[in-house]
């Protein structure tokens, strides 16, 4: 596990994967400075129902505005949080078009670069969820 919280705390490595190892990443992060945020998208259809379980999850403010720039910006931002870093497991991505899934990804991405600038880790890990995110880098093999 020492290795798995070494990688999550590394801001160079900050970034979008895959997983399908929740487990250990929510036992690696525990006591450390990383917040976890698990965000449940399962049954989630449309872009407006995305922003409000990703508002929720991250209690984005009042003025989230709901849209793609807004999620990037709050993403961004994330000031209302006393955490030295990020790690949001994404579970259930599958409800989403290809396009939205896309784009979301893609935000994802900048986000986690604009953070690693800040040298402040930044993990979106979508978890299982293959073949639909077989593209992404896998973030951690489990040794079982």
């Amino acid at each position: 596990m020492g290795k798995l919280l070494q990688r999550l705390s590394d801001a160079a490595k900050s970034g979008v994967y895959r997983t399908s190892c929740t487990d250990e990443i929510l036992e690696a992060t525990r006591g450390s400075r990383l917040q976890v945020a698990r965000i449940d998208l399962a049954g989630v259809t449309g872009k407006e129902a995305l922003m409000g379980c990703m508002a929720r999850a991250l209690e984005f403010p009042q003025w989230f505005g709901g849209n793609w720039d807004a999620l990037e910006d709050c993403l961004s931002d994330l000031s209302w949080s006393p955490a030295g870093g990020h790690v949001l497991l994404i579970e259930g991505a599958g409800g989403l078009t290809d396009d939205e899934r896309g784009i979301f990804v893609e935000i994802l991405a900048l986000v986690a670069a604009g953070w690693a600038d800040r040298q402040q880790p930044f993990f979106a890990v979508f978890v299982s969820g293959a073949p639909l995110f077989a593209q992404l880098p896998e973030l951690y093999k489990s040794r079982q």
